[in-house]
């Protein structure tokens, strides 16, 4: 049986990698085999264009075009390479980012034109549609106050996304939910401003109505 292909989206700060990884360890806990990935990333080509979109790698200004087909070129090779292969092999595939992010930040953010966008991804996912995509809505002034706190805690610096205006911010936010409005059937929103563990129980349960 194929696997299902779940994706965590969201604004900065609403805690995808978090609850992606609380996901995988509920999943395993019940016995299903678990392919976690993340974009930009998850192959030597993704993880290199990843180190040229989220840290200036290469030194330069980069154009949204270029913004664009880099982010679909690390998707292309994710695709092919690690996530059709694992949900052909029956196994539950959770992805942090996907296609849906490129189409939030470079389309509605960037002012690329959202629709050129997404013809743009159909021909890098080759059909790899999501099952179920967990929007973790979070206020932006919020979600920068817990980028912030990390960033301190962890010494890290702020990537080249994460250093965009809070205007830009707040674009990406609204696509987002229109996003959610357009392909309802896909998308569920959760409060990401919550407790930790009651958005993992919600994300918990829409899971388990996709499995059932």
């Amino acid at each position: 049986m194929r696997g299902k292909f779940i994706t965590f989206e969201g604004p900065e700060g609403g805690g995808k990698t978090t609850q992606a990884r609380r996901l995988i360890a509920r999943l395993e806990k019940d016995g299903h085999p678990v392919l976690y990935a993340r974009e930009p990333g998850g192959t030597p080509t993704g993880e290199a264009i990843r180190d040229i979109l989220q840290y200036d790698k290469a030194g330069e200004p980069i154009c949204r075009e270029t913004e664009v087909l880099l982010f679909a070129a690390s998707r292309a090779q994710l695709v092919r390479h690690v996530i059709l292969p694992a949900l052909e092999a029956g196994r539950q595939v959770v992805c942090d980012r996907f296609a849906d992010s490129t189409t939030a930040y470079q389309g509605f953010g960037r002012g690329f034109p959202v629709e050129q966008m997404l013809t743009i991804n159909e021909f890098a996912i080759n059909g790899a549609h999501p099952d179920l995509t967990l929007l973790l809505d979070i206020d932006v002034g919020m979600g920068f106050e817990r980028l912030t706190r990390r960033h301190r805690e962890t010494a890290s610096t702020w990537d080249r996304i994460e250093r965009e205006e809070r205007a830009f911010h707040e674009k990406v936010r609204q696509g987002y939910l229109e996003l959610a409005r357009r392909w309802p059937a896909r998308f569920r929103i959760v409060n990401a401003g919550r407790d930790p563990d009651a958005v993992e129980q919600e994300i918990w349960d829409h899971v388990r109505r996709l499995l059932a």
